[in-house]
């Protein structure tokens, strides 16, 4: 399916249901391995493959989404941890500044030398407010942006982070407890985000059951992004989008 300027932004703010992602990592994934997972979200009615990592040692991110493409009508946005996992064989980008620490190269730094790329490239770039929330582990994300991620007991501090990206213009909010997660985003915090903005709010990092799952989205998550758990048990794509899409908006 050939996606226009704008759509996938779109599907995100107007399609009436929560909706979940799931997280391909080019490291862990073969070939053929990807298309397995395509076929698995297509038949789970997944609503987005994104791909990416905070470090992608093997660069075969084009390679990958191009496979995935093969295999599905879903759309592919990159959840980029640099400039080299950026390919113009996916639909969109979510292009992350993040908004969570201090670190200027993670705020701006980065999208400076992102931005003629992405300018050629004609994926749609949804600007998006990253915000790493501790989650009881060093992650690879925490480690790799060299910033403190939002403690879990300040759900204010978090509300008001996410008010001011979404002030500055930014189009989503993505609570990542991070890759390797002890703990998700806890309930109390992705609740607080979304009583202070009305842009989506996308909820990743430490979801490994459907408890985690439903709890993200009682809580208010737009989006629910789940990555490592199906790893090992990719059976659970399909529970995961069960309970997301019968999830009641609030």
């Amino acid at each position: 399916m050939a996606y226009s300027m704008g759509d996938i932004y779109q599907k995100m703010t107007s399609s009436g249901r929560r909706q979940f992602a799931v997280l391909a990592d080019p490291d862990k994934l073969t070939n053929s391995q990807a298309e397995t997972l395509a076929e698995r979200c297509n038949t789970a009615e997944v609503d987005y493959i994104f791909t990416g990592g905070s470090l992608v040692m093997q660069y075969r991110m084009e390679e990958m989404v191009s496979v995935i493409r093969r295999h599905t009508r879903i759309p592919v946005v990159l959840f980029p941890g640099n400039v080299l996992q950026v390919t113009d064989q996916a639909n969109a980008i979510l292009f992350l500044s993040l908004i969570s620490g201090r670190n200027p190269e993670m705020l701006i730094g980065r999208h400076v030398e992102a931005a003629p790329i992405l300018n050629k490239s004609g994926l749609e770039v949804i600007p998006t407010g990253y915000m790493l929330v501790e989650s009881g582990a060093l992650t690879t994300a925490l480690y790799m942006s060299g910033t403190i991620p939002v403690p879990r007991s300040k759900p204010d501090v978090a509300a008001c982070t996410a008010l001011a990206g979404q002030m500055l213009g930014l189009q989503a909010i993505y609570l990542d407890a991070g890759s390797g997660a002890l703990q998700p985003v806890p309930p109390a915090m992705i609740a607080a985000v979304k009583a202070q903005v009305h842009i989506p709010v996308i909820v990743g990092g430490g979801i490994r059951t459907t408890d985690d799952c439903l709890n993200a989205c009682k809580a208010g998550a737009d989006i629910v992004v789940v990555g490592n758990a199906i790893e090992s048990r990719p059976d659970l794509i399909a529970e995961f989008s069960r309970i997301v899409h019968t999830s009641p908006l609030l």
